[in-house]
């Protein structure tokens, strides 16, 4: 079982920067693949990012790409998604999600429902 806590989301005025953090329990973050949705009112959850067990491969919405940087310290069991040049349609609560896999040091994972288990979530507000 792994309990997942988000943190960081906020106000920022278009253009800001965030960063989000994602801790989790247990003795073995290590080996999942990990991930962060977000879901705008309205709106269906949509994949944001995703990152491999070491941390060696990422992969990135076409929305977010090159704003957006996903990465993990399994030192410390947390995962983490700096997003830049927020825009107000970034707004949404966004979750973090892990795969309990088996998972190799390179998978992603896109699909939401390959996802075990999700956070609470932490809400962004981009105004413009």
């Amino acid at each position: 079982q792994v309990q997942l806590v988000e943190s960081g989301g906020g106000l920022v005025q278009a253009g800001g920067s965030l960063r989000l953090s994602c801790a989790a329990s247990g003795r073995t973050f290590s080996m999942y693949a990990m991930g962060w949705f977000r879901q705008a009112p309205g709106k269906e959850r949509e994949f944001v990012a995703a990152i491999s067990c070491s941390g060696g491969n990422t992969y990135y919405a076409d929305s977010v790409k090159g704003r957006f940087t996903i990465s993990r310290d399994n030192a410390k069991n947390t995962v983490y998604l700096q997003m830049n040049s927020l825009k107000p349609e970034d707004t949404a609560v966004y979750c973090c999600a892990a795969d309990s896999g088996p998972n190799s040091d390179l998978t992603v994972r896109v699909d939401l429902y390959e996802y075990d288990y999700w956070g609470q979530g932490t809400q962004v507000t981009v105004s413009s």
